[in-house]
Parts: C-alpha cells; sequence; structure tokens
C-alpha cells in the first residue's frame, strides 16, 4: 500500500498532465440577433416607452422577443422589426412593449414607505386620493390600500387608489387580484386574514384580495412617455417606485414636471430605493428616505435641474 501511495505520488511530483477541458459548444440560437437588430430594438423601445436599455441587455432582449418571433411565425428579428416599423398601430407593438417592461414586485416591498404613508393620511381631509404610477401586477397598489385601510380605521375609507401601467398583461392580473399563496408568506397573519380571501378545493393554494379592497383600486394602462395621460389630480400622494430607473435623466426630468402640477401642496412622492430625483429636478425636497414634498419656492416653474447625463 505504501508503495502504491509512493507511485501515485510520483507520478503527480512528475506533472502528469491533466485532461484536457472540453471547450463548451457555442449555443445556436433559434433566430439570427445582429448588434444592429440589437439597437433598432433599443430605440424602438426607447421611442415608445422612453425605456432605455444598457448594452448588457442584449441577451435579454433576445429571449423575450424570440417568444414573440414565434408566437407571429416571422423567421427573423430583421422582419419582425420592420414590422413593427411599417405599421405603427399594430396591436405587436403592445406585445414588444409588455415583453421588454419588468415586473419585479411584492406586497409592502419598502416596507418603510408605508408608516409614512399611514401618518400623512391621517392629517388629511377625506375624500384621498393617490396615483401608484406602475402597479405592475398590483401588489403595490393593493398595499396602498391596505395602508389607508389601517390608518383610516375602516375597511370603506373615502379613498381612492389609481394604479396604472405601460404593460396590459400585468394589469389583468391585479384586477383581478388573485395571487398564489406564497405571495403572503412575509405578511403579518392578522393582516393576511384581513384583506385576501383563501381558495378552496380547486382553487386551494390561491387567495384574492377582499372586494373592498378591490373597490378602492382603479386599474388603467398609461404609457408615461404619452402626451395623454387618463389620470387627473390633485393627488395626495404619487407612488412612482423603481420605474425610473428605466428611463434617461432628461426623460425622467419631463415626467417629473408632469407630476407636479398633479400634486396637492402638501403631497408626497415616493421613490424607489436606488432612485434620487434631486439630481434631476429642482421643483421638489426630500423629506425623507427617497420620500419626496414639493418644494414650495419653485411651484410653477418646475425647471430641470443642469447637470451631466449619466452613461
Amino acid at each position: 500500500m505504501t508503495s502504491l501511495l509512493k507511485t501515485i505520488d510520483s507520478g503527480k511530483k512528475a506533472g502528469a498532465a491533466a485532461p484536457a477541458r472540453q471547450a463548451k459548444p457555442e449555443t445556436i440560437k433559434e433566430f439570427e440577433f445582429t448588434a444592429r437588430d440589437f439597437e433598432r430594438v433599443r430605440t424602438l423601445i426607447y421611442k415608445r416607452a422612453g425605456i432605455a436599455l444598457a448594452d448588457s441587455k442584449h441577451e435579454m432582449v433576445y429571449s423575450r422577443l424570440a417568444r414573440r418571433l414565434r408566437a407571429t411565425g416571422i423567421r427573423s428579428f430583421e422582419a419582425y422589426l420592420d414590422s413593427l416599423e411599417n405599421r405603427p398601430d399594430s396591436e405587436e407593438w403592445e406585445a414588444f412593449t409588455n415583453a421588454l417592461t419588468t415586473n419585479l414586485t411584492s406586497f409592502f416591498r419598502e416596507a418603510h414607505h408605508f408608516p409614512i404613508l399611514a401618518d400623512h393620511v391621517r392629517k388629511l381631509s377625506e375624500p384621498i386620493t393617490i396615483w401608484c404610477a406602475a402597479s405592475s401586477t398590483g401588489e403595490e397598489p393593493y398595499s396602498i390600500a391596505m395602508t389607508l385601510c389601517e390608518a383610516l380605521g375602516t375597511m370603506t375609507p373615502q379613498a381612492h387608489v389609481i394604479a396604472t401601467d405601460i404593460d396590459t398583461n400585468v394589469l389583468t392580473t391585479a384586477s383581478n387580484g388573485i395571487y398564489a399563496l406564497d405571495r403572503l408568506d412575509k405578511m403579518e397573519p392578522e393582516r393576511a386574514r384581513r384583506f385576501f380571501l383563501r381558495g378552496k378545493g380547486a382553487q386551494e393554494g390561491l387567495v384574492r384580495v377582499r372586494p373592498e379592497l378591490r373597490q378602492m383600486v382603479t386599474f388603467k394602462q398609461l404609457n408615461l412617455l404619452s402626451d395623454d395621460w387618463p389620470v387627473s389630480g390633485p393627488f395626495d400622494a404619487i407612488f412612482c417606485r423603481n420605474v425610473m430607473i428605466y428611463f434617461d435623466k432628461p426623460t425622467q426630468g419631463k415626467i417629473l414636471a408632469r407630476f407636479a402640477p398633479l400634486m396637492k401642496p402638501n403631497a408626497l412622492l415616493f421613490a424607489g430605493h436606488s432612485e434620487n430625483f434631486l439630481y434631476v429636478s429642482d421643483a421638489f425636497k426630500l423629506r425623507g428616505k427617497t420620500v419626496y414634498e414639493l418644494d414650495p419656492s419653485r411651484v410653477g416653474t418646475h425647471r430641470l435641474v443642469a447637470r451631466p447625463i449619466e452613461k
């Protein structure tokens, strides 16, 4: 045994070459997706929805839009993009936009905002109106509605949440108000019992938002780049969280300039954890952690701050 170990050891010391690693074969894509195709996608989605796609999104774009090629039966990205450009009123534009939007959300995400909202609405006179400008599948506007109920001490407050999103697919999910039970895992049990109905039988494992809560929320399709917004203020608060990060600074500034006239003088604007609006517009001042209010000295001017655009 000792001699065998010595033989093995000496073999290692002799520098026996390890077997060469085989190179991984390149994945053959179903559709050709050239750099020019990617740049065309970036231009089209920016013009349509204001979304600025980074260079690193090449594979994500291919994966999501390849599904649209399969669905439409078009055999190349060039032909697919040609069809969009040649038919500006095509229904496929909606599917194209839906495919390239990101909808990461959860109930009471960025939880520090909701006690601030609760304190804010307790000081207000009813009726109260709040705009959730990126509702996704509904978790955020329903979290706002739950906060209103809890803060005002009733399941039927004189309060209304307008919830909008560019993606029509997620709006369908949101208006149905049906979720997998595990979406409530991080929610306090008492809150979950108060605001949700548990499914039984074929619906076991699902929950549905209670009718009282659903009646407080109106869902609408809205493109923040559109000239016409199907909402009207004045609002007591606007939630625009984790959506501005997809826009470049000039686009952010234009949107913020349009928010300001829709807000009551004491209204709050809630932003996402990685968003800083002070570098974009001086119409607002910081109220708390990613919470803004109108700057009275700037009301009516909404001048954009002249700052370098980050690449």
